[in-house]
């Protein structure tokens, strides 16, 4: 490959200057003359001129000159060029290894004394540059016999003289200040263009009925995906607000009567099941490709909307049954008898989980922390309400509708307020029971590693993986056994499970049925805690919780439905739904702790019984109820109660104001 003129000149007058020092090397002995040769790496010292260490730093350099400049640079060292001048040798090797326009070789002949620099000048290398880089550095390393600096000298100043340039840095400062500006600007009106698209997007995704696939279809998949989400999060309060007051008509009127209702409610659930399943499925690490994504969206809003449906199909009847007017005095003398037996636990709760906090971190009780202040809430709620309904009941005839929306508040409220305490008694109940259970659980751990040590020659990789981690569970669950019992007994269950499959596999034997029917027992207790821990949180916190908590939520009780119905015909699988169960019950309530978080952030009246309310589910946005029934309703946004019927249902509420 030919030099350009410019590189020939400093080239050749560089050439001219090598001093050749054969005298020096008199007594040397003599060794066969080294002809041109093929380059296949990009250090090669045929003279053996550089240990190990010095070998390391020239191959270093010059990767990092293709790092940062992408210029290749070859070093060779040979005792001498084999009767060649230096640029012919150095020609006919880059010849031979097919270098290109962007190929630089360093040729030294370390007993000739000679060397010889070839290729294209890079871009942004001036032959000033260069020229002083020979004379000042190169040669300076060669002439002191330093062969490996000669070469990272060489490398180094080439990507020095790179990245210098001859640009003015202020220049170039004031350039790049005035792209970023430009740059950020487009970028933030391309933010907010999306943002605006987006929402237009799903305002009309929300105008499209369910069940008109084609229409659905033909949406943006971004748009199909917000309102899956937003379908998900409104079936979910549906169905909650409709059975705590299926549950009290129940109550009152009983099974019978209430049985279309109950149906309605179990086909609700049923599809909703579904829809979080298939969001599961969108949600999860496989990923599906936009036409699976399209389908699986279209099916899961159409089921959504069918439940929706079949609710709010059943709104009349259900309030004809329920017409809280009927003996509304009656119901709220009930309401103040049930305000004055949960007044009369608070303290005993207050006191329980003081004396809890005190025994376990703030991570194991995380889920009740604030449930005593918010069942305060909920009193101090029912009680406004109880007021407002007997005041409603005050006005002439057909000026007492208030008092329907008064009782229903105060009704959920007062349920809500019971679930909150019986939730620190729960939790009191299912730490004891941890507790109680943790030694037994400990103690077969024990007797598992100790067989798996003694299989140890005989399980492989498997066994040795599985009784490492049982170890390092059994020691950290003993360390935490009294901090933290429920995690403890959770992981010890969990990992002698995986132990015990280990050995199975070892000592081709089949697990004893009792064996496998105690750990299944012990994993749907560690489940079933945290399912209702999860449950009862989203319950009493719904108004501010998102798609992703109800979608794990979901996906853990469908697990440990599937595992109790399994417990009897096949344990070995019921008990692998049970320990999923309780890990998706787990993330369940760690994503809606997170969502709630993120509610209470964004609201300026946070801490009142209002904003309580709101977080419970019990009032309700007036904007998203009806929301997957096509907007379907009455009345102005707002604030209204929840009641029986789907994300639409608060449509029905036609009298009230603020209070």
């Amino acid at each position: 490959m030919p030099l350009p003129n410019r590189v020939a000149r400093w080239t050749s007058r560089m050439v001219l200057g090598v001093l050749v020092a054969g005298a020096v090397l008199l007594g040397a002995p003599t060794g066969s003359a080294e002809a041109p040769l093929r380059m296949d790496t990009y250090v090669v010292d045929s003279a053996q001129a550089l240990n190990g260490g010095q070998f390391d730093r020239v191959q270093s350099a010059v990767n990092e000159l293709y790092a940062d400049q992408q210029v290749r640079l070859w070093v060779v060292y040979v005792r001498d060029f084999g009767g060649l001048g230096p640029e012919a040798w150095a020609q006919r090797t880059a010849a031979e290894s097919g270098f290109g326009n962007r190929d630089l070789l360093l040729a030294v002949a370390t007993k000739d004394r000679a060397y010889w620099f070839y290729g294209e000048l890079p871009s942004g290398v001036s032959d000033s540059e260069l020229n002083s880089l020979l004379t000042r550095q190169v040669e300076p390393a060669l002439r002191d016999g330093r062969w490996a600096d000669a070469g990272v000298e060489t490398a180094d100043g080439l990507k020095t003289a790179r990245q210098g340039g001859s640009v003015n840095v202020g220049f170039l400062l004031v350039i790049a200040a005035l792209l970023v500006l430009v740059v950020g600007g487009l970028v933030l009106f391309s933010r907010k263009r999306r943002r605006d698209r987006a929402k237009s997007e799903l305002a009309a995704a929300r105008q499209v009925d369910p069940d008109d696939t084609t229409a659905l279809a033909a949406l943006p998949l971004e748009a199909l995906h917000a309102r899956s989400r937003e379908a998900l999060v409104e079936i979910d309060n549906a169905i909650r607000t409709s059975a705590e007051e299926l549950e009290l008509a129940t109550g009152e009127f009983g099974a019978t009567a209430a049985l279309p209702f109950q149906t309605a409610l179990d086909h609700a659930k049923t599809a909703a099941a579904k829809a979080f399943s298939i969001r599961q499925r969108l949600d999860d690490d496989i990923p599906e490709t936009p036409d699976e994504q399209r389908t699986l969206l279209v099916d899961l809003i159409g089921t959504v909307g069918r439940a929706d449906r079949e609710l709010d199909s059943q709104v009349a009847e259900f309030d004809a049954m329920r017409n809280l007017l009927i003996n509304a005095a009656d119901r709220l003398d009930g309401l103040t008898r049930d305000l004055v037996e949960l007044k009369s636990r608070v303290p005993a709760a207050e006191t329980e989980l003081s004396r809890l906090t005190a025994a376990h971190p703030a991570s194991v009780l995380a889920p009740i922390h604030d449930n005593v202040t918010m069942a305060g809430e909920r009193i101090t709620f029912a009680e406004q309400n109880i007021d407002a309904g007997r005041a409603a009941l005050t006005q002439p005839v057909g000026k007492q509708g208030g008092a329907v929306a008064a009782i229903r508040s105060a009704e959920a409220a007062v349920g809500q307020a019971r679930t909150l305490l019986d939730g620190i008694d729960n939790a009191s109940a299912n730490i004891q029971q941890a507790r109680d259970g943790l030694p037994a659980v400990l103690d077969e751990l024990r007797r598992d590693i100790a067989s798996a040590t003694e299989l140890s020659g005989y399980g492989g990789a498997d066994l040795a993986a599985a009784t490492a981690s049982a170890q390092t569970t059994l020691d950290k669950a003993e360390s935490t056994a009294n901090a933290d019992p429920l995690d403890a007994f959770h992981d010890a269950v969990a990992a002698d499970g995986e132990l015990d499959r280990a050995i199975a596999a070892a000592t081709d034997r089949k697990l004893a049925a009792e064996d496998l029917r105690r750990r299944l027992d012990q994993a749907l207790t560690a489940a079933g805690s945290r399912v209702s821990a999860a449950s009862d949180y989203i319950t009493t916190r719904r108004g501010g919780i998102d798609a992703e908590a109800r979608t794990r939520l979901s996906e853990a009780q469908r697990n440990l439905d599937a595992a109790h119905q399994l417990s009897t015909t096949d344990p070995a699988r019921a008990l692998t739904s049970a320990q999923a169960a309780a890990d998706l019950g787990g993330r369940a309530l760690q994503a809606a702790q997170a969502s709630v978080q993120a509610w209470e952030t964004r609201q300026p009246m946070s801490g009142s019984s209002h904003a309580g309310a709101v977080l419970g589910g019990i009032l309700i946005d007036g904007l998203l109820r009806g929301a997957a029934s096509g907007g379907r309703r009455s009345g102005s946004s707002g604030w209204s109660t929840g009641s029986y019927g789907g994300s639409s249902g608060s449509r029905r509420i036609s009298q009230g104001g603020r209070f």
